[in-house]
């Protein structure tokens, strides 16, 4: 009886009901001050502008998208780390600036490539210390760490101190500190980052099977691996310059674009052709161009394959030797072109910071 007034009670007092996450008309802007010839400079950078998302209890929600494009920002606010300039958020069921001492300790986050820890601790040490911190009871925080640390591969390091861990396996720990709290909602900012694909792969398998044990369970994960929010994300929301461009499953997002011939084209350099001057040609809807060993790659969403005569007319007249040529099925990534118009990869080497 006691057990079931307490559910009860805690239902009242927790109000999450079918979303997670919800944010409105959320925006941050950084007041940048400097000195130019001995006069005040005031400029504003905008890291998010109007973004307003619900991420629904349960879910796996991802926020894809470049360096710079506002992801850290957002779970910043989320966490209560950081305080919005404009709009609202929620999580969990309660305002994030008003109600901050009710976020926390329903909620964890892990950043990639972070140094969390005492270095003089052991892994197992460092791993209670933060379990304690959120009350979780002795034994069961042992029987977890004990048991994430299976799961991720680090059993045999328990007992080395955190100090003298490698990047990726200290990464490994700040993960298996994300869980074992069992947080109903939990950051992973870029997890991945600096691991190795073996360990990615342990990341990616440990993702799923947290979130299906508990259907209460909610995750929001930022990255700018496509194949990772491809394959992990029930919902995608790809985010660039502090706005979220779209939303929905990558499925869906994909789908929009199986109109388009998306072609792969390998060639040396491109003597002067850039995307612009491609996008000019017939039937060339999208075209971005990365480097590659031999010299460019072309990805060009064409309206038709019929408009693939003229781009390797275009190629020969200037020169450059097509190595390899293919067509494939529509990626994240070509969401992402069909959306901002150049790749992520030039997006990251000239967009805004934050």
């Amino acid at each position: 009886m006691f057990l079931l007034i307490r559910s009860f009670f805690s239902q009242l007092v927790n109000p999450m009901t079918n979303h997670a996450i919800q944010t409105e008309n959320l925006g941050r802007v950084y007041k940048i001050h400097g000195n130019r010839k001995e006069e005040k400079v005031r400029k504003e950078l905008i890291a998010l502008q109007n973004v307003s998302l619900e991420v629904k209890r349960g879910e796996l929600f991802g926020l894809l998208g470049p360096n710079g494009a506002g992801k850290t920002t957002l779970i910043k606010i989320l966490t209560t780390l950081l305080a919005p300039s404009s709009g609202w958020a929620k999580v969990a069921g309660y305002d994030v600036i008003n109600q901050p001492q009710e976020v926390r300790p329903r909620i964890n986050m892990v950043s990639g490539g972070e140094s969390s820890g005492y270095g003089l601790l052991t892994v197992r040490e460092n791993l209670w210390m933060f379990s304690q911190f959120y009350g979780v009871p002795g034994k069961e925080a042992y029987r977890r760490i004990d048991s994430y640390l299976e799961q991720i591969g680090l059993s045999d390091r328990a007992h080395t101190k955190s100090s003298d861990l490698s990047t990726g396996l200290r990464q490994k720990m700040n993960i298996v500190r994300g869980f074992i709290t069992d947080p109903q909602v939990l950051f992973l900012d870029e997890p991945t980052l600096g691991l190795d694909v073996g360990a990615s792969r342990d990341v990616r398998r440990i993702v799923r099977e947290w979130l299906a044990e508990d259907e209460g369970r909610t995750m929001l994960l930022t990255t700018h691996y496509m194949a990772e929010a491809d394959e992990l994300c029930d919902r995608v929301a790809i985010i660039n310059r502090g706005q979220v461009l779209a939303c929905d499953s990558p499925a869906a997002l994909k789908h929009n674009l199986q109109h388009d011939a998306i072609f792969e084209i390998e060639t040396s350099p491109l003597n002067g052709l850039d995307a612009n001057s491609l996008e000019k040609l017939p039937a060339v809807r999208k075209a971005a161009v990365g480097e590659s060993e031999s010299g460019a790659r072309l990805t060009l969403n064409l309206a038709d394959e019929s408009g693939l005569g003229g781009v390797i007319n275009q190629l020969a007249q200037k020169q450059v030797n097509v190595i390899k040529l293919s067509k494939r099925e529509a990626t994240l990534e070509d969401v992402f072109v069909d959306l901002v118009g150049r790749s992520m990869e030039e997006e990251e080497h000239g967009g805004e910071a934050e």
